[in-house]
């Protein structure tokens, strides 16, 4: 909740600064001579654009169509990153091999997680499935029991990553595997 409402905050601070970036560029002309007190007077060479160059540029024939184009593009991209970070990421219907079948993607990690968990040696497992650009990506971490070791969980893991690319087929299954170990909970003495 507060990283929507960070983000919502930091949108409307730019479109904010947008507006009035964009309303100075295209007010009129003599607005210059009715700048506040406190605005710089420096020389040219020291400001990035002093008062006088920026009558002079708001003058020329391009200046409007230009600024005006690339806020645009600056909004449009801004919309677009902003779009995507509420986006839920790889959260969608996945496609299955018969016409008009899908599944969701969290119904299918719960599946391979519930079926990752089963394995002799592991203690417990969470399963990501992400779904994009024609393929789809199983990431597993599983947490094994004390004294297992992975190469007594692999040959499980495998067979259960090649059932789930049989059941998505045509589409591949690329599997992310992290192990953790479990230690002993080894009683302290006092």
């Amino acid at each position: 909740m507060r990283t929507a409402l960070n983000r919502c905050v930091l949108a409307a601070t730019g479109l904010a600064l947008l507006a009035a970036g964009t309303w100075l560029a295209t007010a009129d002309p003599a607005l210059g001579a009715r700048m506040p007190a406190w605005w710089p007077e420096l020389s040219s060479d020291v400001t990035f654009l002093s008062p006088a160059r920026v009558l002079d540029l708001r003058g020329r024939g391009w200046w409007t169509p230009t600024v005006l184009a690339a806020s645009v593009a600056a909004t449009a991209l801004g919309a677009l990153w902003c779009a995507r970070q509420f986006h839920g990421g790889g959260r969608p219907l996945i496609a299955l091999p018969a016409p008009g079948a899908t599944v969701r993607a969290r119904a299918l990690e719960e599946a391979v997680a519930r079926d990752a968990a089963a394995l002799d040696g592991v203690a417990r497992c969470r399963a990501r499935v992400l779904a994009g650009r024609g393929r789809i990506t199983v990431r597993l971490h599983l947490w094994l029991q004390p004294d297992t070791t992975p190469d007594a969980v692999l040959p499980g893991v495998t067979r259960l990553l090649g059932r789930a690319e049989s059941a998505a087929a045509p589409c591949p299954v690329h599997g992310r595997v992290r192990l953790s170990a479990r230690h002993h909970q080894v009683p302290h003495v006092r």
